[in-house]
């Protein structure tokens, strides 16, 4: 984004073109190895097919200071920013506050959502003696990841969207861009997923119908086929395509990809990509492996 659009005010991040995105994943258990993250592989995949350019994904820890930083940076740098972590119900989840103190909002316990979660949610199973009715430290540790992040001067249904009808899961969306999701992956798989229909108008590319990319399978080591990919890469540019190598530890054939919009130009390419990497177009990484070693020797 240009310095002009950093200064947009949140509505109108909230109804801008998107071709940019920053995904922010949140958690000290996935900079501690106790958790492996795949929500940015998620996301990344997500982005990829609809045609949005993923610019930065960023790890931060369960940090005030940190949080606060990165959700305004990427605010201001990128059409869509998603954070996923730290709204669940303990002393450690402070996602909602800090964004909220990123954009000096009020947190404010959301009515409708409340509701869902009365109405969708069941008590754990250690909890039989739990009622939405009875004020308790449960009760009060569930209405955590609820209160939300709120600009009291904008319209509501903007900034709180309940994408998927089984889940009482609100998606809180702050400074018209910064989409806020939880980091168990089933579930954030499944809010970003049903995010799309508020997200397809606000494309140039729907559904990343313009975005492809061509597989090539090559038996020969990457500093063999190093040349000739850098002269391809010279070739394509121009025509905003993009040349990768991928080698394949205990495999016996290495991948090359073209990846771009043109596809006629990425179509006429194939045979001379076939011919320099002694290779072949595949449907798939891995379509034809054998038994061998790709270790550059």
């Amino acid at each position: 984004m240009t310095s002009s659009a950093a200064s947009m005010n949140a509505d109108e991040k909230n109804k801008r073109m998107i071709h940019t995105a920053g995904c922010i994943i949140i958690g000290d258990e996935v900079l501690g190895g106790k958790t492996v993250d795949t929500n940015s592989a998620y996301m990344a995949k997500f982005c990829f097919k609809l045609g949005i350019s993923l610019k930065r994904i960023e790890v931060i820890g369960d940090d005030d200071g940190e949080i606060v930083e990165a959700t305004k940076r990427m605010s201001d740098s990128y059409d869509f920013v998603v954070t996923s972590g730290g709204i669940g119900p303990t002393h450690d989840d402070i996602t909602y506050q800090s964004i909220a103190k990123a954009f000096s909002l009020p947190l404010v316990l959301h009515q409708e959502a409340f509701e869902k979660m009365k109405k969708l949610s069941k008590p754990h199973p250690s909890q039989p003696d739990f009622s939405w009715d009875t004020p308790s430290a449960a009760l009060e540790a569930k209405k955590r990841m609820i209160v939300l992040p709120i600009d009291k001067q904008r319209s509501e249904k903007d900034q709180v969207l309940f994408v998927d009808e089984g889940l009482w899961v609100p998606i809180s969306v702050v400074n018209g861009n910064v989409h806020i999701l939880p980091g168990v992956p089933r579930l954030f798989e499944r809010l970003l997923e049903g995010m799309k229909g508020h997200l397809i108008p606000r494309l140039t590319d729907a559904e990343g119908e313009g975005v492809h990319r061509i597989y090539f399978s090559t038996p020969l080591a990457e500093s063999a086929v190093a040349g000739f990919l850098t002269e391809l890469a010279v070739k394509a540019e121009p025509h905003g395509i993009k040349v990768g190598s991928y080698p394949r530890w205990g495999k016996s054939r290495n991948t090359v990809t073209l990846v771009g919009r043109d596809k006629d130009f990425m179509e006429s390419m194939v045979a001379d990509v076939e011919k320099g990497v002694k290779g072949r177009r595949v449907t798939h990484e891995g379509e034809d492996d054998e038994p061998g070693s790709d270790k550059d020797e």
